[in-house]
């Protein structure tokens, strides 16, 4: 209860004007923790003959959204493989808005590609990152690096400033470009205020592969990671000064602070992990992992701050834990390759319940050392937290990008890892509780909902086990297409993308 009269006093929280069953950002609320109270799903579907299929839409051919369901829509992030608009033709980054109890196409963000160099937005990946929504705005990080507030309803009620320029920045540019601009038609995003993390002066990232960011709102202030990365060599920062941590104001788009430790000069591929809120050693506190393999806590803004004449703050730092003691500290690019050591790396988002923080991380995934860890630690006081603060740690295998799902009722936590096996571990000790291969590379997270855990790989299969401490397969059922997507649930249905098509699934009553 206090953690919510403070969040009123705040003035207001992520979903306060949407459905109560709704899955309004990545991850649970605040915390992020992949978990879900929803009840009556289903523990079983069956695609080829319908069974339990509410109905499924169509996406692009190698998309990596995770969808988000709010407001009596659904949105995900796709590419541009299967044209919806023959406006819109050719490579792009996509974000469907569907109807909720239909599937049916309402409106798309449409974005073209980046052009300077195929490493910041690379070909057919689409738009990667999620939305979230509060009320009718829509804040989601397109494949170009600009933070967007979108209207909810698209063009539906008209053009809604400020921002009026729609057609243009829905027009390629470069070699790519048409002879006359786009016009803006019923089906395209109403795009109400732009924030632009590339070519802001204050924040001139240099994005790499596909910007992945989950705005996480706080009364008026929006905080995400910038997304700054390396170049096509792998092997260096452009933009070292680039901050990691952004946080701009809602209602205008205005940047109000960013972090200042230098994180940008030490991340070892990107800016990945989207941050987290909760109470840390009874604080308000941000938490977040730099792509330089360390955790930090922040303290929020205070809640009446608001954009000053050209003044950009610079967020307090509490604390910060080095996730891999054993990671090298020094220039972290001549490790490139090596499977045997170097730096850590965090794809995953932390989870804060309970004053405690849950992470995986280890070596990167693509490019970094074969060790990854689930770590439970839990704060006090402030600097360095070093090995003190560690609860438990646990070991994956060789890397993961998953963000822990816990489930408090059977005191579970559900992780993955690049061996392609899923984890049951002990949330109070990070003891194994049971582990399952599953048979294909597993980039998403699991979901922990209505005593089911949920997850996908990217072999194409879909798997449901009991969330329980035995270990039960419910199912195992073939998408027919990968699946880089995390599942989610709302409004009493569960929601599957493959890089194809996105199922809404509920227990058929009939």
């Amino acid at each position: 209860m206090k953690f919510l009269s403070w969040w009123i006093l705040l003035g207001g929280c992520v979903g306060a004007t949407v459905n109560a069953g709704d899955w309004a950002q990545f991850g649970q609320a605040w915390s992020r923790n992949m978990a879900s109270p929803e009840r009556g799903l289903p523990g079983e579907f069956d695609p080829a003959t319908g069974r339990n299929v509410k109905w499924s839409a169509e996406l692009g051919g190698d998309g990596h959204g995770t969808p988000v369901v709010a407001g009596g829509r659904v949105y995900i992030g796709t590419n541009n493989e299967h044209p919806r608009d023959p406006a819109h033709v050719g490579d792009r980054g996509v974000m469907l808005c569907l109807d909720e109890a239909t599937g049916k196409l309402l409106w798309q963000l449409v974005v073209p590609k980046q052009e300077e160099d195929i490493y910041m937005d690379w070909p057919k990946t689409g738009m990667s990152s999620p939305v979230t929504v509060e009320g009718e705005r829509v804040y989601v990080v397109d494949n170009r690096g600009a933070l967007l507030c979108l209207d909810a309803r698209g063009m539906a009620n008209g053009n809604d400033g400020p921002f009026l320029t729609e057609g243009a920045y829905y027009t390629p540019r470069g070699t790519n470009a048409p002879a006359t601009p786009h016009q803006v038609g019923p089906l395209d995003a109403d795009i109400l205020w732009k924030f632009d993390l590339k070519n802001d002066p204050a924040v001139g990232i240099w994005p790499h592969d596909a910007i992945h960011c989950s705005p996480l709102i706080l009364g008026q202030h929006l905080y995400l990671n910038s997304g700054n990365g390396v170049d096509n060599t792998h092997k260096v920062i452009r933009r070292p000064q680039a901050p990691s941590l952004v946080v701009v104001d809602k209602r205008t788009g205005q940047l109000l602070a960013v972090d200042a430790e230098g994180m940008g000069a030490d991340t070892f591929h990107c800016t990945w992990s989207s941050p987290a809120f909760g109470r840390v050693d009874g604080r308000d506190t941000i938490v977040f992992a730099g792509g330089n393999g360390i955790l930090y806590g922040f303290d929020p803004l205070p809640a009446d701050t608001q954009a000053g004449k050209g003044l950009v703050l610079k967020l307090k730092k509490r604390w910060q834990f080095r996730f891999d003691p054993t990671a090298t500290t020094d220039d972290p690019h001549p490790y490139l390759n090596n499977r045997a050591m170097g730096p850590a790396n965090i794809y995953g988002m932390p989870v804060v319940l309970d004053g405690r923080v849950y992470a995986t991380g280890g070596g990167d995934w693509f490019w970094g050392k074969n060790a990854a860890w689930l770590k439970c630690f839990q704060p006090a006081g402030t600097g360095d937290l070093g090995t003190n603060a560690v609860v438990w740690s646990y070991d994956l295998g060789r890397h993961t990008m998953a963000t822990p799902a816990l489930d408090p009722a059977e005191g579970l936590v559900f992780s993955t890892d690049s061996q392609r096996v899923l984890h049951c571990t002990d949330a109070k000790t990070g003891a194994v509780v049971w582990t399952h291969e599953l048979a294909g590379e597993i980039w998403a997270s699991a979901l922990v909902a209505d005593g089911k855990v949920y997850v996908g790989t990217r072999r194409g299969d879909f798997w449901i086990f009991a969330a329980s401490r035995e270990k039960k397969v419910l199912q195992r059922v073939e998408l027919g297409a990968p699946t880089s997507a995390t599942a989610v649930a709302a409004n009493g249905t569960l929601y599957v993308a493959s890089a194809r098509r996105l199922f809404a699934l509920q227990v058929n009553r009939q």
